[in-house]
């Protein structure tokens, strides 16, 4: 993803330059330099620039999926521009490029954390506006980004640093965007309009889940309702369209089925042949066998091997599956999704088994070979706990002697130094890895890390600051650690757009720029003297 070549800049600054040449002495003001400067600083100039960007991003690295299962994918789910800027700049520092990452949008936490209403669980009761809203406010920070480290490159050129091929290779913090718009907010028309909405942001993946519009529960609760694969076909169909008609055919449609912890649906589809899919999706209804002269005024039934059935009703109108068929109708849905139009699948789990997702996937695979999994490695699970059991499980197998561990206890912080806790924790730590090897996951993400570590890293806070440590609970948790770890934000000025905006109020104003750079900006107390440091005293330890 090295891509911003210096031709770019070249083209810019020929463009410009033609320009004055037309214009004369009107554009008199106007430097070249700079003008191509900013061009190259901004290169994404329409949210539909990055989806098809992005796009063929996720294609390729589909490709390679495909090729060698070691390249799965990551992602994170943001829900703030900044926290996503923050990510991916991050990413950068740490692992020197960006390839393989990816941004996730959580309906959930657009929910709780971006709802006018206030906060709200995951329902589809936000407003369908917020997710298209946070998918720009998501880019804008990040081609910010891009223009804060390119405009300190520039000057740092301009001072005469060799940072040429820096510039030269630049690799943006644009990155694909796998964003949830939920079960559609509404019918096959409401999801044509939102995924346009949400392209135009920039959003090149658009996840979409099988369960009623005016019902949707989280994947992580009870009581969810999915819909007959007519109506989830519907769907899949609105999204292609719109990414047709907005000139980004290669967009990506995560087909979503919560059929494994779903026991209901709302109504009953309409078979016209032996067979077809409905027919498959009505033998999934639970039902008694009955008599005609068993059947109630306004009873509704089934006819299966020349017998009634009368469906299991409950009181709110909805009908039961049959017990146990979960699985099976997970199988279903991922096959007719793939079938009808979708590129990846996401199949909900009850808990993170590498074993269980593998066995829904291989057949899957027997009947669509290149099925591919975006799997969710939910804060819902309890992690920690789970793989305690599966080591659990395993030592047991292995005839080890387990009397020294509380099978009904395993959370206890006292195994937290056994061979168990270890054995559990090494499988956390593959998890991924051995999901993508055996279990065609794709692409791994965490649907709502940053929720959680901005409520861990508040409390840890507010404990020392409003306590007897004050102003050193900050200083030596936060301050010192930003400083230590070089974190960008730091020196928040600067992220916030300051020292870009002096270059530019440069570029309009030349020497009559009042700038916010001078020597009275404390953030110059934050410029680490390189000449006199010692690098084993600033090394986090």
């Amino acid at each position: 993803m090295k891509n911003l070549k210096q031709s770019n800049y070249g083209s810019a600054l020929q463009t410009v330059r033609e320009l004055k040449a037309k214009y004369g002495n009107a554009w008199n003001a106007i430097n070249p330099e700079s003008a191509a400067r900013m061009v190259v600083q901004n290169r994404f100039k329409t949210g539909l620039d990055i989806a098809k960007y992005t796009a063929a991003i996720m294609r390729k690295d589909m490709a390679d999926y495909d090729a060698d299962s070691s390249n799965y994918t990551q992602s994170l789910g943001c829900w703030h521009g900044f926290i996503a800027q923050q990510k991916m700049i991050a990413v950068k520092k740490h692992h020197k490029t960006t390839s393989k990452k990816y941004l996730y949008l959580s309906g959930w936490m657009v929910a709780a954390l971006r709802s006018e209403f206030g906060p709200l669980p995951d329902q589809s009761m936000h407003e369908k506006t917020s997710v298209p809203a946070l998918i720009k406010e998501i880019y804008d920070f990040l081609r910010q980004a891009d223009a804060i480290e390119l405009n300190d490159l520039f000057s740092r050129l301009e001072k005469g640093e060799d940072v040429q091929d820096q510039i030269d290779n630049f690799e943006t913090h644009i990155v694909p965007i796998i964003a949830d718009i939920d079960a559609g907010f509404g019918n096959e028309e409401a999801t044509y309009l939102l995924t346009k909405k949400m392209i135009e942001a920039g959003a090149c993946a658009i996840q979409v889940e099988n369960q009623v519009s005016d019902a949707k529960q989280c994947g992580h609760q009870d009581g969810k309702v999915t819909v007959p694969h007519e109506d989830f076909i519907a769907k899949l169909n609105a999204i292609r369209y719109a990414f047709i008609e907005l000139g980004i055919p290669e967009g990506i449609i995560v087909a979503r089925t919560d059929s494994e912890g779903a026991s209901l649906t709302q109504k009953l589809p309409v078979s016209k042949a032996p067979g077809d899919l409905a027919s498959q999706y009505l033998a999934f209804i639970d039902a008694e066998e009955i008599t005609i002269d068993d059947a109630k005024d306004d009873d509704v039934m089934l006819k299966r091997d020349g017998k009634l059935y009368r469906p299991i009703r409950l009181a709110n109108g909805l009908y039961k599956f049959k017990e146990g068929s979960n699985i099976d109708r997970v199988v279903l849905d991922c096959i007719t999704s793939l079938q009808n139009g979708a590129d990846l699948l996401w199949i909900e789990t009850p808990t993170p088994n590498v074993k269980q997702i593998a066995h829904m996937v291989n057949r899957i695979k027997k009947i669509e070979p290149s099925a591919k999994l975006v799997y969710n490695n939910s804060p819902s699970f309890n992690w920690t706990l789970n793989f305690r059991h599966q080591a659990y499980d395993e030592m047991l197998a292995e005839g080890e002697n387990m009397t020294g561990y509380n099978r009904n206890n395993l959370m206890d912080a006292d195994y937290d130094a056994s061979e168990l806790c270890y054995r559990a924790d090494e499988k956390i730590k593959s998890f991924q890895r051995d999901g993508a090897r055996v279990a065609g996951i794709f692409h791994h993400l965490i649907t709502l890390p940053t929720y959680h570590t901005t409520a861990l890293h508040m409390n840890d806070l507010t404990e020392g600051y409003f306590g007897d440590e004050g102003m050193l609970a900050y200083v030596r948790d936060v301050q010192r650690q930003e400083i230590r770890r070089g974190v960008s934000c730091v020196k928040h000025q600067r992220m916030a757009g300051s020292d870009l905006g002096d270059s530019h109020k440069t570029f309009f104003a030349g020497d009559k720029a009042l700038k916010a750079g001078g020597e009275k900006n404390t953030s110059k107390q934050f410029e680490l003297k390189t000449e006199l440091a010692r690098p084993e005293l600033v090394m986090d330890k």
